[in-house]
């Protein structure tokens, strides 16, 4: 899921990008705005690999600092839920869908850090089925082809990274 504005974010995960979006928006747009002056005094702009490299960082940290500032102004903060077997926000849950069994984290990709664990928000399709449902429970959603796909919750446990 590449949702990145709302969501679930842990308190620790909002900290840690809050933490990051304060480092961008100060030491960070401090040291790339003195790169570009730096390759800017090398002369020739046209030719400045230097120079074009910074721009193209301080572009990419720009959009960084927007998803961010957005992500941090519309999220749900909230503790790591209780291992009480209700999906919700925060928990990592396994499914099974079509037979096969899939694990997942429900919320938001920034709680899963560095992770390659598969993320989908409370807001997706399948996340809003299974949303409040508990172990041994089946649902379904209906996926974006218009197709109905059955749930069943096999597991749910608080995510702890």
């Amino acid at each position: 899921m590449t949702e990145t504005a709302a969501g679930f974010l842990t308190q620790e995960a909002y900290d840690r990008l809050k933490a990051e979006l304060d480092q961008l928006t100060g030491e960070g747009r401090i040291d790339i705005a003195r790169k570009i002056e730096e390759a800017r005094e090398e002369g020739d702009l046209k030719e400045n690999g230097g120079y074009h490299a910074a721009r193209e960082e301080q572009g990419k940290m720009e959009a960084r600092i927007r998803q961010l500032t957005e992500l941090l102004q519309t999220a749900t903060i909230g503790e790591t839920p209780p291992d009480d077997g209700v999906v919700e926000p925060g928990m990592l849950v396994t499914v099974e869908i079509f037979g096969d069994e899939e694990t997942f984290l429900l919320g938001n990709r920034e709680i899963a850090d560095g992770s390659d664990l598969q993320v989908f928000s409370e807001k997706s399709a399948m996340g809003s089925a299974i949303n409040g449902k508990s172990v041994g429970d089946e649902t379904s959603y209906e996926a974006p082809n218009g197709k109905t796909i059955g749930v069943k919750i096999i597991a749910a446990k608080p995510y702890t990274g």
